[in-house]
């Protein structure tokens, strides 16, 4: 009987476990600051280029982006804010090198001034 107890609360342990896991997501957060001579038309090719990334790499799970609207006056000149979604690390590790993220990084350096990378997990 003190088995049988046993098991089942590792069992117990190894499923709340996993299903702790599994509520997790790793956030990829990309702040952009362009050159002050960047073009309003080269902006949009970089927003453009970017919105085409999880069409083409499988391991992004979620995107949002947008331009910042704070008032609060604190972006120090950060515009622009893309939001990726991976379930694990091994899906980052496999967008950091993958052939379209390497192609945007020749659409954006041009124009890029700094950038701000950002990761953290996130429970759903």
């Amino acid at each position: 009987m003190k088995t049988l107890l046993s098991f089942l609360l590792a069992f117990f342990m190894m499923q709340a476990t996993h299903a702790q896991s599994t509520d997790k997501v790793l956030r990829h957060i990309v702040m952009f600051k362009f050159k002050d001579n960047t073009s309003a038309a080269d902006v949009k090719k970089v927003e453009d280029a970017f919105r085409k990334l999880p069409s083409q790499i499988q391991e992004i799970k979620g995107f949002e982006w947008g331009t910042n609207n704070s008032p609060e006056g604190l972006a120090q000149g950060f515009t622009h804010c893309f939001f990726l979604t991976f379930d694990s690390e091994a899906g980052r590790a496999a967008y950091l090198p993958h052939p379209a993220h390497k192609a945007f990084g020749g659409v954006l350096g041009p124009h890029l001034d700094k950038v701000l990378v950002v990761d953290y997990w996130a429970g759903k």
